[in-house]
């Protein structure tokens, strides 16, 4: 839901120039590798994993001024759909690619996501990303095929865009959750030119052929509040 969090943010961002694609997967294959709390999240039965390309930008904690070398950089996520044992609904990060080393660490302390060291470039709408310790890079390019619009609630678009929370997981297990605030996403579907399924065999998933879903938007800025123990049963 898009309600507004009670808490202050403890951290502002602009997520710039998002590249979604998605792709159908076994929802079998998704659950076995949740931790406990969480299930899989579909739309009208199907299930699925994207890639999401973007560009963080104006990033800052709350009170503190940007700094040019720490709050621009880029990222490359690879995520799933999911809901907990209160059937919130959110997002599940199974790794986020990152080119710069500072904020992988943060994340990786304070967020408790898998953030991984990565190079990474983007020149008008091409993407290239190479993880460290990964000899191949992935490119992804694409062309606008269509006017900018938002999701009608109960679409596919809807169900994959507007997510308002993030789960994450500790060393010990503990489950976590972080609230975003944000306006809705505009979003035009593309073609995608250029793309490789290899960030998911990173992850150990084997997945091959275009997406079934391309969508691009211009970003949003993006109110982030404080990480929370989740409540499991």
């Amino acid at each position: 839901m898009r309600e507004t969090p009670a808490d202050s943010p403890v951290m502002f961002q602009r997520w710039s120039r998002l590249l979604f694609l998605h792709w159908e997967v076994e929802a079998g294959i998704i659950q076995a590798r949740l931790p406990k709390g969480l299930h899989v999240d579909l739309y009208q039965g199907k299930c699925y994993l994207g890639i999401v390309p973007f560009l963080m930008e104006k990033v800052r904690p709350r009170f503190l001024p940007c700094v040019p070398w720490l709050s621009r950089f880029l990222e490359l996520n690879v995520r799933t759909y999911v809901f907990d044992d209160h059937g919130q609904p959110g997002v599940w990060f199974f790794s986020l690619d990152c080119n710069q080393p500072v904020a992988v660490e943060l994340a990786r302390r304070l967020f408790h996501l898998p953030y991984q060291h990565a190079a990474m470039s983007v020149e008008g709408t091409r993407y290239h990303c190479r993880r460290k310790n990964q000899e191949k890079t992935v490119v992804y390019q694409y062309a606008v095929e269509g006017p900018f619009q938002t999701a009608a609630p109960g679409s596919l678009e809807f169900f994959l865009l507007e997510r308002y929370l993030l789960f994450s997981a500790s060393s010990d297990g503990s489950l976590h959750t972080g609230r975003v605030h944000h306006r809705p996403y505009a979003f035009a579907p593309i073609a995608a030119s250029g793309y490789s399924t290899l960030p998911f065999q990173w992850e150990g998933f084997n997945l091959n052929g275009p997406p079934s879903s391309a969508l691009v938007s211009p970003g949003i800025p993006v109110r982030i509040h404080p990480l929370r123990k989740a409540e499991t049963q």
